[in-house]
């Protein structure tokens, strides 16, 4: 027996789960790029921030990621026993763990900068599009902020 449903609560008719599956299929596509340079998504994004500004706090780091330090800590310790990053106490305030990449961690983004163009090949997405949907991601996180102040 098929129930009656309101159009309104049909899961395909729902923005929060095409988002939320867009997400996932994204991050499935970047996995196999990532595995060759021996990095998870997490891992990525963590080490995209690095190669723009090294030395950064855990603190900061949790800031430009959007994650608290119970998810960046570990994930930072990970990074740490590959050799790609080091954690250390700053000297000013020992209170502050700063994060500071390693040569190999250096040398590892002459490898993560092929990802971004296969990412586009793997979502066969012109480059055009991939910048018009990160600019409407962006609006659209902008804009729950700012509603919300989440």
């Amino acid at each position: 027996m098929k129930n009656a449903t309101t159009p309104s609560l049909l899961l395909d008719q729902q923005f929060c789960f095409a988002l939320y599956a867009a997400s996932r299929a994204v991050t499935a596509a970047y996995r196999p790029l990532l595995e060759e340079i021996g990095l998870t998504y997490p891992q990525y994004v963590t080490m995209l921030v690095l190669w723009e500004q090294d030395g950064l706090t855990v603190r900061e780091l949790g800031r430009r990621l959007q994650l608290d330090s119970g998810t960046l800590t570990p994930l930072l310790k990970r990074l740490q026993q590959s050799g790609l990053v080091s954690r250390e106490r700053r000297r000013s305030d020992e209170r502050e763990v700063e994060i500071r990449l390693t040569p190999q961690g250096r040398a590892l983004r002459a490898q993560a900068e092929r990802v971004p163009a296969c990412l586009a090949t793997r979502l066969n997405a012109s480059p055009e599009d991939m910048l018009r949907l990160r600019d409407e991601l962006k609006q659209l996180a902008a804009g729950i902020h700012r509603s919300t102040n989440v």
